[in-house]
């Protein structure tokens, strides 16, 4: 057996029992560290997120293959230090804003307050906590992120032409293509109508990019000037990410890639169209008749006429006695209506008037799945071929991702390494005391002058600081030999035990 473990089993048990325990907690932090120092470090990639949005946020990362943490709640996520770069990357890809920072404080401030503020302090506190209030009522909104909004509340004045109005300015953390539309329209009444006498028109929304959501040309009926780039992004994302999650479904992560360019015709119009019937229809139908009768008379100078008026040098006078005439007269008027249909066609916009869609798979897929992919992705995506549309597939070995190289210690490690050796350095150096202490067990302390002694001497004399020559001279009597002192050892030799039960009985009575 090795003199290390014969040191040990030698020892008291109750150090036994305190080294044992001391080894047991310093392998079990040592453990502990490592597993910490190993474990991946996640940092926080975006905080007081919608928990509506975290999903749309964990699948544009999921598609990606990029390893994530929901922290609070669902209102905080967080990724692995190496891949931050590519979870921002894939976020922005997938057309969604992950910035932290949090929404605004709200009416919590009023909590708060100090007693003694002046009447000023108590306006800004209230004029912050309106601004959070509108700023977490914007939150809600679906595609908006970190919305920041100011207030400047309007100021009153003896005279209604010289008072100062009410302004309010929004700041998305998105950008436009995210929000749905009529979205801008419905924030800004939303803000207008969230602080006193703050008209809509005084309302300024701007995007992630600095570009002017509102007011713009959309308050008088139009889109604006960026809403045809804002609709057709958010329809080539909306198509490109439910193709992709259905090719993710069915080849696996990786395996396949669609995007999708639309051209949309966002323009609003109205179509009217009148269609006529083949059948008429009488409206309205107007008859009039005259009828006139008239009989022979010997005094009647004839019919009404010239030519009975003008003398003439012959005539016949019986005929003209006998004279008469009828009249008659008829008119029909008649309006015919004739069948017609008017159509009034208010058209929204979004019309798709051309859209290209292209399909990128990995080697690794067979050719005849391949093949049956292009017609499949063809009909999900909607694709027609008489407007135009086109869809292009190509097959191609993706980019392996990138293993990670083996390089000096992480800085994440140094911290949990020093406690390690810290411990360990403990270990030793209590080894080292209990190694120390048992060899001065074994060593004899006695002083060789006190052995060279054969008989008593006096405390005086010792401390006069005697010779051992002059011990003889002021050497005590010598002591008479004691028999029950060789009685005793007699016995402890032939009864060793009882001699001992006998002083564990004196030492428990004392």
């Amino acid at each position: 057996m090795p003199p290390f473990i014969q040191n040990i089993l030698a020892l008291p048990a109750k150090t036994k029992a305190i080294l044992a325990v001391t080894a047991v907690a310093i392998l079990a932090i040592a453990f502990i560290m490592l597993k910490i120092a190993t474990a991946p470090a996640y940092s926080t990639i975006a905080s007081g997120l919608d928990p509506a949005q975290t999903g749309k946020i964990t699948a544009a990362l999921d598609e990606q293959g990029i390893a994530y943490e929901i922290q609070n709640n669902g209102t905080a996520l967080a990724v692995t230090k190496a891949q931050m770069p590519d979870a921002r990357i894939a976020l922005a890809t997938a057309g969604v804003q992950a910035t932290g920072g949090g929404t605004q404080p709200g009416y919590e401030l009023l909590d708060e307050s100090k007693l003694g503020a002046s009447q000023f302090q108590q306006q800004v506190t209230y004029q912050r906590a309106l601004e959070g209030e509108v700023a977490k009522t914007l939150q809600g909104v679906q595609g908006v992120q970190n919305p920041q909004v100011q207030i400047v509340m309007p100021q009153d004045d003896l005279f209604q032409d010289e008072a100062t109005p009410a302004t309010a300015s929004v700041q998305l953390g998105n950008s436009s293509d995210a929000l749905a539309p009529g979205a801008v329209r419905g924030m800004a009444q939303t803000v207008s109508s969230s602080v006193k006498g703050l008209k809509s028109e005084n309302v300024t929304i701007t995007d992630s990019t600095g570009a002017i959501l509102w007011p713009s040309d959309e308050a008088g009926g139009a889109t604006g000037g960026s809403s045809k780039q804002s609709a057709e992004a958010r329809f080539a994302r909306q198509k490109a990410a439910a193709i992709n999650a259905m090719l993710d479904s069915t080849l696996g992560p990786g395996k396949a890639k669609v995007t999708v360019n639309a051209d949309l015709n966002v323009d609003q119009s109205s179509e009217e169209k009148l269609v006529y019937g083949g059948t008429t229809v009488p409206l309205t139908e107007t008859t009039e008749a005259e009828t006139m009768e008239g009989a022979g008379n010997g005094n009647r100078g004839g019919a009404a006429g010239t030519g009975n008026n003008v003398p003439t040098y012959s005539g016949n006078d019986d005929n003209a006695a006998a004279g008469g005439g009828n009249y008659e007269k008829s008119t029909e008027t008649r309006n015919n209506g004739v069948n017609k249909t008017i159509t009034k066609t208010q058209k929204a916009p979004g019309t798709v008037n051309k859209m290209n869609v292209a399909l990128l798979v990995d080697k690794s897929v067979p050719v005849d799945v391949f093949n049956a992919l292009e017609q499949t992705v063809a009909t999900a995506a909607g694709v027609d071929t008489t407007r135009g549309d086109t869809i292009t597939a190509t097959q191609m070995a993706f980019a392996k991702p990138a293993e990670p190289k083996a390089g000096p210690v992480p800085t994440t490690l140094l911290g949990p390494l020093k406690w390690v050796g810290l411990g360990l350095a403990a270990l030793l150096f209590l080894f080292l005391m209990m190694r120390g202490m048992k060899k001065r067990e074994n060593e004899n302390l006695t002083p060789a002058w006190l052995t060279e002694i054969e008989e008593p001497v006096s405390l005086a004399a010792l401390e006069s600081g005697f010779t051992l020559d002059q011990a003889s001279t002021k050497m005590l009597p010598p002591r008479a030999p004691d028999a029950s002192l060789n009685q005793l050892d007699q016995l402890m030799e032939r009864e060793p035990e009882r001699v001992a039960a006998q002083v564990k009985a004196w030492m428990a009575e004392d």
